[in-house]
């Protein structure tokens, strides 16, 4: 990827900071001051996904956004232990290195059961919880589409060979196909164009648990069975209806798990809400923040 990629970084202009683990840099973004919001970002996403939230929040407060380990504008290391538990250790280091308490925690996708993994870790620093199409308790649910990517050897063939994931997810994880442009399109993309760089786009297909005998499933528990010490916690789930994977039904689980939690229903929108109506996040994250 050239990281002067004029297409994209305008609509992406900040300053990048690393983290460095275990001598894999760990990419961030760190703009604005005061009250701090942790952008936790999916599959398969990086930071790029929250650039116009950040735009619109960073004024009042300090946004910080990561790139997990294999993504985004971090090293993709070919040889790492892409798992849960690994990248919830990454995100605790980031939290501890950069002393932040008083966090508002916003996770997306993969990035729930990440974010709500530090969470769970350190809940003192925890302030108030923003989901969006997420999930961070494990399901029997998995969309046709991403299951055929788990596929042995048809699978890396699709998501590293042809990036049928990342690709497809552009055309498919928004309600309105006219609002892409194309400086969006390829910032989405930049970080995953070759076989090499779409190893963490494949492992956190791979790192879906499905029953209790995968790698991640007892992590994913350990997270939904802490889940209550958030039941005081100021929550705001905010949903785009239209999302095909994670569907109302992760919603309403939410709900049931917290009652008080505030859902936002996004009728228009689909998996990347963030794409479908930016001003309405920044709008609800500002109301939960201040609140």
């Amino acid at each position: 990827m050239s990281m002067n990629d004029e297409i994209w970084r305008k609509e992406y202009p900040f300053e990048s900071n690393h983290l460095d683990l275990d001598g894999h840099k760990y990419h961030y973004i760190d703009e604005g001051e005061g009250t701090p919001i942790l952008f936790v970002h999916g599959n398969p996403t990086w930071s790029f996904a929250f650039r116009k939230l950040v735009a619109g929040l960073s004024d009042d407060y300090r946004c910080i956004a990561v790139d997990h380990i294999g993504c985004g504008l971090s090293d993709k290391p070919q040889n790492y232990e892409y798992r849960l538990a690994r990248h919830i250790d990454n995100l605790c280091q980031l939290i501890e290195e950069l002393e932040l308490d008083n966090i508002t925690l916003a996770a997306h996708d993969w990035g729930g059961a990440i974010g709500m993994g530090a969470a769970v870790r350190m809940a003192a620093r925890i302030s108030k919880i923003v989901l969006m199409n997420t999930a961070a308790f494990p399901s029997n649910f998995i969309p046709k589409r991403i299951a055929a990517c788990r596929i042995p050897i048809l699978g890396a063939i699709g998501v590293r060979g042809f990036n049928a994931f990342a690709g497809a997810a552009i055309t498919q994880a928004i309600a309105d196909k006219k609002t892409w442009t194309l400086a969006s399109k390829a910032g989405y993309l930049a970080p995953y164009n070759t076989w090499a760089n779409r190893v963490a786009v494949h492992r956190f297909v791979q790192d879906i648990p499905m029953n209790s005998k995968h790698a991640s499933y007892d992590t994913l528990q350990n997270i939904a069975d802490h889940l209550d010490l958030f039941n005081d916690t100021p929550i705001k789930l905010i949903w785009g209806m239209q999302d095909w994977c994670f569907n109302p039904d992760f919603l309403r689980r939410f709900q049931q798990i917290w009652p008080h939690a505030e859902a936002v229903e996004l009728g228009h929108a689909s998996h990347y809400l963030f794409e479908d109506d930016p001003e309405r996040l920044i709008n609800e994250i500002r109301k939960l923040v201040e609140g």
